[in-house]
């Protein structure tokens, strides 16, 4: 129980400002349907709340409805939060117009035409009888207009703005008689993506009550339907090879970033999280603030989205898996944000091909460009009902030294602006014709953000301590993203030097002799310590997150989301101790390291029901083997040439396959070859070489003479060519010459080559890339008798 000063303060405090009788608050969120309005949470520290958008694709959304109470009859004026989202650059046109429709009759205004700047816009006045009324929005664009809210009043005046009280006035009407205290949690955990994930499960999975808080109402962060970013880094390996094996449960398996809803695994994520019984997850939470009592959390302050209502999670121990680092912020733990050189935020898209010709619309106020102002798009993996997809991928970025927090919603906008003046630049510019049946069917309205604030550890994590192998008694979550820092895309950066919003991608570092040179050991990964997961000041806060005690550099290994996944294993872990020894993060590292040490050393479904109870194997968890590790960034492994080896238990896995099968570890390669890791593979790994006189030479002998399936495995990559060579010699006379696209993923990961007609004895397959346009990639080669 917080004492008593707190409880007053914190839990039963009533604002000072009353709710008028005569006026009626309408959190736009809250009406009954949204229609197809989205609601953005993303925002809402800077606008204040979550609003409503009409993210329509430039096809107005359907209408949001729902009705408010009318306490008296009488004439009322109509007050809507929004503005004109591009009013920023004083953009031409206003995309984002809508109406407010009351009791069927649209207002004369139209809403969303003016103001740079959140505020209150006046709808003119409306006669209402006393009871319910009903209330519509109704988009006019399809282009990203906005609601925060609408007030009905007869008082005179305007409703305050921020600086005018604004958050206390709209409490007053959400909160009335102060925040309900939702009980006290062993672990509260703030924020749903990855480091949440594997938080609140690995907490829960050691008997801690957990209150699991997400503001939006999908698990998985950037690695959500809704932002598209697809899971990256290696898991299940290093020191401790069982830290993964939770994330492993629930982590995507998209063959594309962006692709489509249903490969992003949302409902697996909520669906493991609510068989854990000791788990409370709250969607469509968003954390506020917090309550101190002296340099510790003892309560978490959150408001439904969707209400604002307010609620209090009274805490033992609190996860800042936000991210921004939100929590660490409100508590005041001490935290760092680089200057002038920041990663920015993706917010990627894709189109596909109708039927017919699909028309769109002038966009006067996107950003003016032309072909070769951007990238083309490249082709899905996947399909959406049955045909392939254009996608724009992570490198649609943009904010670099823009604020990390106080522009968010602007630097989101701005990829907006990006994205429908490239699409308006194929549909409408010199090649409309060839773009006819393009249409924009998907664009992630929440942004994906890779850097913000970097809260402080014991220790703060260097590049220097990962390119120099540091090694930390407390090392234990394997980083296997190599140092990967995004700069403005200088070919694409001439239009718009104040904020370009194509990037690049930079890995390694620079060694004293001027080489480009691999920082990480990406097979086994570098252990990062557990003193990363704390903060240095605020007594009882772990994080695990892109805001872990790291510096820009470092970030750039760790930001990750396997990773960041494993980050939360061990803060639960290390939760569960802090709990039963009734010490802090601190004395978990100080005093019970050895403990902790053995709770990562246990595979991820052991489980106890009791803070005393035994660690027993769980064998009603889906067998997390039979999934495939996490991926890894692509080409940043071994030296040039060093051989990929078979272990047993990789040879053994390779024996499952049906057929013949061959692995790149025993193929002959030819001129200038390198070992990878980094992205799905089979067997040891693979290897990739470029444009040149570089082979790889399978041998395989046929038992018995006839008709073979011929398979080839690769992972597609941008970097790899869509002209790779393959040759083989069937019957021994003739040679058969193929070329495979190594850009694009073969379903499954076997590509089939065609059947042919097999003489008995010694046969060979050679991948070549003389002619390529781009590397090549070498991994199994598997042929099956044909039915």
């Amino acid at each position: 129980m917080l004492p008593r000063t707190l409880r007053l303060l914190g839990l039963a405090c009533i604002t000072s400002l009353t709710a008028s009788a005569q006026t009626v608050f309408i959190e736009a969120e809250s009406l009954a349907s949204h229609g197809g309005w989205k609601l953005d949470t993303a925002f809402t520290n800077i606008v204040g709340s979550p609003y409503l958008l009409a993210h329509g694709l430039g096809k107005p959304v359907a209408d949001a409805q729902g009705t408010a109470k009318i306490p008296s009859a009488g004439e009322y004026r109509v007050w809507v939060r929004t503005k004109d989202w591009v009013g920023h650059w004083n953009a031409p046109g206003s995309p984002g117009r809508f109406q407010v429709i009351v009791n069927g009759q649209p207002l004369a205004t139209e809403f969303g035409a003016k103001g740079a700047e959140w505020h209150w816009q006046d709808g003119g006045k409306v006669t209402l009888a006393a009871g319910e009324a009903k209330l519509a929005l109704h988009d006019l664009t399809g282009f990203n207009g906005r609601c925060d809210a609408i007030v009905l009043t007869k008082d005179n005046g305007t409703p305050p703005d921020a600086a005018q009280g604004l958050a206390a006035y709209r409490n007053s009407f959400n909160n009335p008689n102060g925040p309900e205290d939702v009980g006290e949690y062993d672990l509260v955990v703030v924020g749903g993506g990855y480091g949440g994930l594997g938080a609140a499960l690995s907490g829960a999975r050691q008997s801690l009550k957990v209150a699991f808080i997400q503001d939006r109402f999908v698990l998985g962060g950037n690695g959500s339907s809704e932002i598209g970013v697809w899971a990256m880094g290696g898991t299940t390996r290093g020191k401790y090879p069982h830290l993964g094996e939770i994330i492993e449960e629930i982590a995507d398996r998209s063959p594309d970033s962006p692709g489509r809803i249903d490969s992003f695994g949302d409902e697996l994520k909520e669906k493991v999280v609510r068989a854990e019984k000791n788990i409370s997850l709250f969607l469509g939470h968003f954390a506020t603030g917090v309550v101190m009592d002296g340099n510790r959390i003892a309560a978490v302050k959150a408001i439904d989205v969707k209400t604002g209502r307010e609620r209090v999670f009274r805490a033992k121990f609190v996860a800042d898996t936000t991210g921004h680092g939100w929590v660490g912020a409100y508590a005041g733990a001490e935290y760092r944000t680089e200057p002038n050189k920041r990663m920015g935020m993706s917010n990627m898209w894709f189109y596909q091909d109708a039927a017919a010709p699909v028309a769109w619309p002038a966009t006067p106020w996107a950003l003016p460009l032309a072909l070769g102002d951007f990238p083309l798009l490249q082709k899905s993996s996947s399909k959406l009902d049955d045909k392939p997809f254009m996608k724009a991928e992570w490198f649609w970025e943009s904010g670099f030294d823009k604020d990390p927090i106080k522009d968010l919603e602007t630097i989101r906008d701005w990829n907006l602006r990006a994205m429908y003046g490239a699409f308006s630049a194929l549909k409408n510019g010199e090649q409309k014709d060839k773009y006819a049946l393009a249409d924009l069917k998907w664009a992630s309205h929440v942004g994906g953000p890779r850097e913000s604030r970097l809260l402080t550890g014991d220790i703060i994590l260097t590049k220097e301590d990962i390119v120099d192998r540091k090694d930390f008694a407390d090392g234990c979550v394997p980083t296997t993203w190599d140092i990967d820092l995004h700069y403005a895309r200088e070919q694409y950066a001439k239009k718009f030097p104040d904020n370009p919003f194509i990037s690049r991608a930079a890995f390694g570092y620079v060694n004293a002799s001027g080489k480009h040179v691999v920082a990480v050991d990406r097979r086994n990964g570098y252990p990062l310590p557990y003193r990363l997961f704390y903060s240095k000041n605020i007594d009882n806060l772990f994080m695990a997150g892109r805001h872990i005690s790291v510096t820009h550099e470092a970030l750039g290994t760790v930001r990750v989301m396997r990773t960041i996944g494993m980050m939360g294993e061990v803060v639960g872990k290390a939760a569960y101790l802090a709990v039963r020894e009734k010490t802090n993060p601190r004395g978990v590292y100080q005093e019970h390291l050895p403990a902790l040490i053995k709770l990562m050393e246990q595979p991820g479904r052991m489980r106890r029901t009791s803070l005393d109870g035994e660690l027993a194997l769980d064998t009603s968890i889906a067998d997390y083997k039979q999934l495939p590790v996490g991926r890894m960034n692509a080409d940043l492994g071994k030296a040039a040439g060093a051989p990929n080896k078979l272990t047993a238990d990789e040879m053994a896995e390779l024996a499952k396959l049906p057929g013949i099968v061959i692995d790149d570890s025993q193929a002959k390669l030819k001129g200038n070859w390198n070992a990878g890791h980094g992205i799905p593979h089979l067997g040891a790994g693979y290897h990739y070489a470029p444009k040149g006189d570089n082979e790889a030479v399978y041998a395989f002998k046929i038992p018995q003479a006839g008709r073979y399936e011929v398979r080839l495995y690769w992972a597609g990559h941008e970097n790899r060519a869509s002209n790779t060579t393959v040759t083989l010699n069937p019957t021994g006379k003739q040679v058969v010459t193929l070329t495979a696209n190594q850009k694009t993923n073969p379903e499954g990961g076997f590509q089939l080559l065609g059947t042919y007609e097999f003489a008995a004895g010694a046969h060979t397959l050679t991948i070549g890339g003389k002619n390529a346009n781009g590397n090549i990639h070498a991994d199994a080669v598997q042929l099956v008798p044909a039915k």
